[in-house]
């Protein structure tokens, strides 16, 4: 398989609060059900603790506080990432109300996203009657 292009692949569907976004499958190495999380005093706000995972010490991080979404549902699983995009950070992981399913995109599906300072949304992908927004976990945590 060739390299992917950046605006077609598969994602994984997730839902945070009201909505459903997606990252990259490639990104992603696991997913796990939420367990017993360790508190980090004076840890940025978007970080809910950490984690062992295979013995991995593993930041477990809320991004509805990193996208500023306002909703009060418990998390339900962790979305764990590669190491590798998260850089000199070590292992990271988000927590997310439900993870859906891995669907392909292509590029008739993808639209730019309106409003996206930070670079972190890489698009809005329209399926049917609803849109799922494509995050990229990758600048998210270059910028946190």
């Amino acid at each position: 398989m060739s390299a992917q292009s950046t605006t077609t692949g598969q994602v994984l569907e997730f839902k945070l609060g009201e909505e459903t976004y997606c990252v990259s499958i490639g990104y992603v190495t696991e997913i796990v059900d939420v367990g017993e999380l360790t508190q980090v005093p004076n840890a940025p706000a978007h970080v809910e603790g950490v984690m062992d995972l295979r013995g991995r010490t593993t930041s477990i991080v809320d991004p509805k506080t990193v996208f500023g979404i306002r909703d009060d549902s418990e998390g339900q699983r962790i979305i764990v990432f590669d190491p590798d995009i998260v850089q000199d950070q070590g292992a990271a992981g988000w927590v997310v109300d439900e993870v859906y399913q891995v669907v392909q995109v292509t590029p008739d599906q993808i639209d730019q996203s309106p409003a996206n300072d930070s670079g972190s949304i890489r698009g809005v992908v329209k399926r049917d009657d609803e849109f799922v927004i494509w995050v990229d976990p990758a600048i998210v945590h270059s910028s946190q």
